[in-house]
């Protein structure tokens, strides 16, 4: 084994950057070589940064969405419906949905999906503290916002079992043609949602 370059410390660095999503060993090297070459403008600032969120960000005991409050400023906002909640995967499902702007509604973040094969089952995600947010009696409608994989209308079927007995409204995202998407460039799952999820003009 042929020893490498750089010490330790920036091997480390490599190392723990490449765990992070999208970034591989070669990037995780680009990106290391990156912050060490900006050192004062970068690296000092982001290790700054980090050092803070490590003491500041937790997550909500209500929704599960991560910020430096608990409950969260989205749990907390007057301005919210509390009425509807928009049951996600991560939180970066929520943020995706909050730049959309469209509904001033509250969230429930689970933190995955069900997925038996990888050991993932109820008791693994955020599902009991949302069933009892609906069972409070002041939940109209459940919006099940999880994405269109196996995994995830796996999910939305146990959820919507799990909260029948409420005769809560439960809705899910409209699966089909993106906005501005070609057909001819569409999978045909795509397709035949959009067939299947079909309006009238």
């Amino acid at each position: 084994m042929v020893d490498s370059p750089a010490g330790q410390e920036v091997e480390r660095l490599i190392q723990l950057l490449a765990r992070l999503p999208g970034l591989g060993p070669r990037s995780a090297r680009r990106a290391a070589l990156h912050l060490i070459k900006r050192k004062e403008t970068l690296m000092v600032p982001l290790a700054s940064a980090m050092a803070e969120a490590v003491e500041a960000v937790r997550e909500c005991e209500t929704c599960g969405n991560i910020d430096t409050a608990n409950p969260c400023s989205l749990c907390t906002d007057p301005r919210r419906d509390r009425n509807t909640i928009i049951v996600v995967e991560d939180v970066s499902d929520l943020w995706a949905l909050e730049r959309a702007g469209e509904l001033n509604v509250s969230y429930h973040v689970l933190g995955g999906t069900l997925s038996p094969l990888d050991g993932v089952g109820p008791d693994d995600l955020n599902i009991e503290t949302l069933v009892n947010r609906v069972a409070n009696g002041e939940v109209n409608e459940v919006i099940i916002a999880v994405n269109a994989t196996v995994e995830g209308q796996t999910t939305a079927h146990f959820l919507t079992d799990q909260l029948a007995p409420f005769n809560t409204k439960m809705s899910r995202l409209a699966h089909g043609v993106p906005v501005g998407g070609e057909l001819d460039y569409l999978d045909e799952g795509t397709l035949s949602a959009a067939l299947r999820a079909r309006t009238g003009f």
